[in-house]
C-alpha cells in the first residue's frame, strides 16, 4: 500500500484531488474531484506516468494485461497527456516501447486524414485505453465504440484509470467497472480506488474530519446495491 499512500500524496498535493461541491458529468453531486488537469508541469505530468506505468506492469506480470500491448491510447482531451507519458514511463522504467496514440475530435480530411494521432491501430494490435477517472462507466464505452468504427482489426485489451470512484453504473445493481467490464469484455482496473483513498485520508491529517464524512457519505447514497 506504501505507493497508493504515495499517489494519495502526490494527488492532493497537486491539487489533482480537490473537496468541495462539484456537479459530475453524470449529473451527480459530488464533494470530491479529480482533475488530472491540475497536472499541468513536466514534473507532475512525468510523476503520473510511473504511477500508471507502476500499474500496468504489475497486471502484465500476472497476464492480466499482454506484455505485447502495442497501443496506449488516450482519448481527447484529457487523455492525451495521459497516454503520451504512460508511454514514455513504460520505456524508461520497464524497457517496454509501447506506441500511444489518441483521436481527432473531427475527422481529417485532408493532408494525412483519418481520425487518429499517433500510432494509428492495426490489424492485430493491442490497445490499452488510459483514463483518469470512472463514474459511469461513458467515456470507456464511447471510446471503445470509436476504435471499433475505425480500427476494427485492432483489439482493446483492457482500461486503466487512475481512480475508480466506485460508483454504480446505468445498472444500480453493479459498478460502473463491474458493469464495464461485463459489456466489453475488457479487464478495467484502476491506481487507486475511493475506498483506498479514504482509508488513507483516515490514517493521518491529510483531510479534514468534515471532508471524509462527505466522501463517505456520498459513496454510500452512490455504491451499487446488489439485488437481494
Amino acid at each position: 500500500m506504501y505507493h497508493k499512500e504515495k499517489f494519495v500524496r502526490f494527488l492532493l498535493d497537486s491539487g489533482a484531488l480537490t473537496f468541495g461541491d462539484f456537479t459530475l458529468k453524470s449529473g451527480r453531486k459530488s464533494p470530491y474531484m479529480i482533475n488530472t488537469g491540475k497536472l499541468d508541469t513536466g514534473v507532475l505530468l512525468s510523476r503520473l506516468g510511473c504511477f500508471f506505468a507502476h500499474a500496468v506492469f504489475e497486471k502484465m506480470e500476472v497476464g492480466i494485461i499482454p506484455r505485447d500491448t502495442g497501443i496506449i491510447f488516450g482519448s481527447a482531451y484529457k487523455g492525451i497527456p495521459l497516454a503520451a507519458s504512460v508511454a514514455i514511463a513504460m520505456s524508461a522504467a520497464y524497457d517496454l516501447d509501447i506506441g500511444y496514440a489518441f483521436n481527432r475530435k473531427e475527422e481529417k480530411d485532408h493532408g494525412e486524414g483519418g481520425v487518429f494521432i499517433g500510432k494509428k491501430p492495426g490489424p492485430g494490435d493491442r490497445i490499452l485505453v488510459i483514463d483518469d477517472v470512472m463514474t459511469a462507466g461513458t467515456a470507456l464505452r464511447d471510446t471503445v465504440d470509436l476504435l471499433g468504427r475505425y480500427a476494427p482489426e485492432a483489439k482493446v485489451v483492457g482500461s486503466v484509470i487512475a481512480v475508480d470512484r466506485m460508483e454504480h453504473g446505468r445498472d444500480a445493481r453493479m459498478s460502473a467497472v463491474a458493469e464495464a467490464q461485463y459489456e466489453l469484455g475488457i479487464p478495467v482496473f484502476s491506481i487507486i480506488d475511493i475506498d483506498e483513498i479514504v482509508a488513507e485520508l483516515k490514517s493521518g491529517t491529510l483531510a479534514e474530519p468534515g471532508q471524509i464524512a462527505a466522501i463517505e457519505s456520498y459513496r454510500e447514497a452512490n455504491r451499487a446495491v446488489p439485488a437481494s
